[in-house]
């Protein structure tokens, strides 16, 4: 085979996602790949997402932008009020507010069963001459040409590729530092609601609403669905206290089961007239509760070998969540807002879909490279 026409075979750890959405990439493109994944089920959890200009036109070149608009509902302005749910500053912006599990089951149906290995927890892997090996907890080893970690930031992956860079001496400093812990997240979705329960549910658009508390490092977050479910997440933020008080929860798993004692805690946060967070906690399913640490690090390795990294580089929770409960400047809001916007890259080895942002493109080198 040439090398104008070989496909390397691409072995993707994590079927979050980032995982989810290379594979259906791939799939697209006719290269081959497998996913593994850890857990024995891909179980729908967490609650609503916000499908905005930075993956738009990959869903476009997927063919799935459709889809995901019909799950979902246009958000195009939030409302940010205190406990006393007084106004503080109105937010605009359009993006699409989509339910987690939906997105997972869209992106799912791009990808053939039999490409998905579960129950496959990576103990280890090597690069094989012109390949990559892993090995999993089964005792099986599969072969391929380019390992991608899309298994989070406690990546099995990542921690090895990281291992191996540090005894050669190509780590670099700041990769070396552990996890700063911001924020921790509650999430949930109700069952689906009618008007006279929660107002605006049945809007063609999203409502999307913050709660800032006034005495409390603590916000809620409500977005209305297709569905007539509202998704609802429970921001609180650390200090180094608070940080120490929850050292034992170290865990990036969306699972229930640390979930009940915060409940309890928030559940009197007021969200409306007549309405507590604990209104919109007793109607939600306790399997799709789920209680999560958000770890605030940038890393700076993402490429070593064959092996790649994929996912959040860092996240910013903490750091946007601390500038809006210090009233930021409406000003700054529309400076991010556009700077967010204008990063809406398309994938390279596709067909390219035409651009329909007010404002142009960031630059994406790899596009560039490609067309070349």
């Amino acid at each position: 085979m040439s090398r104008e026409t070989f496909k390397p075979k691409i072995l993707i750890i994590g079927c979050g996602l980032a995982g989810l959405s290379l594979a259906a990439i791939l799939e697209h493109a006719k290269i081959p790949y497998e996913l593994f994944d850890k857990a024995k089920e891909l179980r729908p959890l967490g609650s609503a997402i916000s499908i905005g200009p930075a993956v738009m036109p990959m869903f476009t070149q997927l063919g799935i932008m459709e889809q995901v608009q019909a799950k979902g509902k246009l958000m195009t302005e939030s409302f940010l009020t205190n406990e006393k749910l007084e106004l503080l500053t109105h937010l605009d912006f359009h993006t699409e507010a989509v339910e987690r599990p939906a997105l997972q089951g869209i992106l799912l149906s791009l990808i053939p069963k039999h490409k998905i290995h579960l129950n496959k927890r990576v103990l280890s892997f090597c690069e094989t001459g012109e390949g990559v090996m892993i090995r999993t907890s089964d005792n099986k080893t599969h072969h391929g040409n380019i390992l991608v970690g899309a298994d989070g930031p406690y990546s099995s992956v990542r921690q090895t590729m990281y291992q191996k860079m540090d005894k050669e001496g190509k780590l670099p400093s700041v990769d070396k530092k552990p996890f700063k812990y911001s924020t921790i997240c509650l999430v949930g979705q109700t069952y689906p609601l009618d008007e006279a329960t929660y107002a605006h549910v049945e809007d063609d658009v999203c409502r999307y609403e913050m709660v800032i508390c006034d005495d409390r490092p603590l916000c809620c977050c409500t977005f209305t669905t297709a569905e007539k479910t509202v998704c609802w997440m429970v921001f609180e933020i650390l200090d180094q206290e608070s940080n120490d008080k929850n050292d034992n929860f170290r865990s990036t798993e969306w699972g229930p089961e640390a979930a009940e004692s915060m409940c309890n805690q928030v559940r009197n946060l007021r969200l409306r007239e007549n309405l507590v967070l604990g209104d919109l906690i007793d109607k939600t399913p306790k399997n799709v509760i789920c209680k999560v640490m958000l770890e605030e690090k940038i890393f700076k390795s993402w490429v070593y070998g064959r092996t790649v990294l994929i996912g959040d580089g860092n996240d910013l929770h903490g750091q946007v969540l601390r500038k809006v409960m210090h009233n930021m400047p409406l000003k700054l809001w529309h400076l991010v807002r556009d700077e967010v916007s204008a990063y809406r890259p398309q994938i390279s080895f596709l067909p390219l879909v035409e651009d329909r942002g007010t404002k142009g493109p960031a630059k994406q080198p790899s596009l560039k490279k490609t067309q070349v």
